[in-house]
C-alpha cells in the first residue's frame, strides 16, 4: 500500500501579489472548535464579522458579508446579480484584471464597452464618461481599484458620482487595495465592492468580502429574471446572513474564524495607521529599488503601496531571479501575468508581509541574486536609499 508523508510546507516569506503572510493569532483562531453552519456560537461570529467588514469598507451597507469563495467569487457575485442580457457595462481594462472583469461581464450577456488604456498606465476619468455618454441606457461602471497585473493606483473618488450621473451603478474590484490603502465605500458612492482575505486583511484564500449598496440591492430585486448563479445569488444568500437564517450553502466555518480575528487585528491597529504602514514601505522599497537601478513599471503617480511591478533588466533571466531569492532567501515574489509575463516582478507587501524586515531583507536578496546573474550595482545602495526613506517618513 502506498504511503504519503505528512504535509509539511516550508514557512516562507511571502512577497508576492498574494498570499501574503498570515498572523499567528488568525492561524490559532482556525483552531477553533468546528461547530454547525446555525449554531449559535457561529451567529454570533458572523454578526460581528459583518460589523468588522463594515468598519473596514467604511460603510454602513447592510448587505455586507464574506462570500463562501476567493475573490474571484466576489467578482461573479457583484456583477451576476446586478448584469442581466443586453445591460450594457463600462469597464475599465489596463491590465489582467481588468480584462478578467470584461470577460465575466461578457459572459453573463453584457455589451461591454472596454475603456483601455496601456498596462501600467490608469485609466484616465474623462474616457470612463466619454463611454458613459456613448451608451445608450449604461448599467454600471467596474473599475479595478488596486491593477495587480501592473502595480496600478487607480483613481475612483470621484467615479461614483460620475456613474449616477448617468443612471449607472459604479461597481469596485478591491482585491488587493481592502485592508492596504483607504476603500471608502460610502464617500465615494460605490454601489457594489468585492475583495478577498489573502492579501490586505491577512488571513488565507477562502473568502470574498462584498457590500452592497441599496441603490445596488434595488436592482437586484427589480430584476427580470433571476440571478444566473444559484450559489452567488445575493436575494438567496441575504436571507443566510440575515435575521432569517434560511439555510444557502455550509459556510466554511473555520475561514471565517480566519476572518473574523483578521479584521479584528485591522481595527486593532487602526485603518489610517495601517495605510501609513503600507505607504511608509512602500516608499523604501520602491526607493532601493530604484537606487538599484531598477525601473518601475507603473505610472508615476499613480503606484501602488502594497504591489510594486518591477522592470526585468536585460540580460536578466526571470525565472532564476525568482527561484535564486525562494532557494537562497527562503523569499516568493511574483512573476508577470499577460503582457508583462517575463517582464516584470511583482513585490508585494501586504497586511502581516507589509514590515520594515521585509523590505530590508528583499533588498538585499534582490540585489545578491542580479549581482550573480552579472548585473553590475552598488552594493548597499538599496538598503541606504530605503533607511533613508525610512527616516524621512518618522
Amino acid at each position: 500500500m502506498a504511503s504519503f508523508p505528512e504535509l509539511q510546507p516550508s514557512a516562507r516569506v511571502l512577497l508576492g501579489p498574494g498570499p501574503s503572510n498570515v498572523h499567528p493569532r488568525v492561524m490559532k483562531a482556525m483552531l477553533s472548535p468546528v461547530v454547525g453552519h446555525l449554531d449559535p456560537d457561529f451567529v454570533s461570529v458572523m454578526e460581528d464579522i459583518k460589523k468588522l467588514l463594515r468598519m473596514v469598507f467604511q460603510t454602513s451597507n447592510e448587505i455586507t458579508f464574506p462570500v463562501s469563495g476567493t475573490g474571484s467569487a466576489g467578482m461573479e457575485t457583484a456583477l451576476a446579480n446586478l448584469i442581466e442580457d443586453g445591460d450594457e457595462v463600462v469597464v475599465g481594462v489596463n491590465g489582467a484584471f481588468g480584462e478578467r472583469l470584461a470577460d465575466a461581464a461578457g459572459r453573463l450577456g453584457a455589451k461591454v464597452h472596454r475603456v483601455e488604456a496601456p498596462w501600467g498606465q490608469i485609466v484616465e476619468t474623462e474616457r470612463l464618461e466619454s463611454a458613459l455618454r456613448a451608451a445608450s441606457h449604461p448599467k454600471l461602471v467596474a473599475v479595478v481599484h488596486a491593477e495587480t497585473s501592473t502595480g496600478v493606483y487607480q483613481p475612483v473618488e470621484e467615479l461614483g458620482e460620475l456613474a449616477h450621473r448617468y443612471g449607472a451603478l459604479l461597481v469596485l474590484d478591491a482585491v488587493t487595495s481592502l485592508g492596504c490603502v483607504p476603500v471608502e465605500i460610502d464617500r465615494w458612492q460605490i454601489d457594489a465592492c468585492y475583495s478577498c482575505t489573502q492579501k490586505g486583511i491577512g488571513a488565507p484564500p477562502g473568502l470574498a468580502p462584498v457590500t452592497f449598496s441599496e441603490r445596488a440591492m434595488e436592482t437586484v430585486r427589480a430584476r427580470k429574471q433571476k440571478c444566473r448563479s444559484w450559489y452567488f445569488d445575493v436575494a438567496m444568500i441575504e436571507r443566510y446572513w440575515g435575521p432569517d437564517r434560511l439555510y444557502h450553502h455550509t459556510a466554511p466555518i473555520s475561514m471565517n474564524y480566519a476572518i473574523y480575528e483578521a479584521l479584528r487585528i485591522v481595527v486593532e491597529e487602526g485603518l489610517e495607521a495601517r495605510f501609513k504602514r503600507h505607504a511608509a514601505n512602500a516608499a523604501a522599497l520602491q526607493a532601493g529599488i530604484q537606487a538599484m537601478g531598477l525601473a518601475l513599471a507603473a505610472q508615476p503617480g499613480y503606484r501602488l503601496p502594497q504591489l510594486t511591478a518591477v522592470q526585468v533588466p536585460d540580460g536578466i533571466d526571470d525565472a532564476k531571479v525568482r527561484a535564486d531569492l525562494l532557494r537562497m532567501f527562503n523569499l516568493e515574489i511574483g512573476a508577470g501575468l499577460g503582457i508583462f509575463k517575463g517582464k516584470v516582478w511583482r513585490i508585494g507587501l501586504m497586511g502581516e508581509s507589509s514590515r520594515r524586515e521585509n523590505v530590508m531583507l528583499a533588498l538585499n536578496a534582490l540585489e545578491t541574486v542580479l549581482a550573480a546573474q552579472g548585473m553590475e550595482i552598488a552594493r548597499g545602495a538599496a538598503l541606504v536609499a530605503a533607511d533613508n526613506s525610512y527616516t524621512r517618513a518618522a
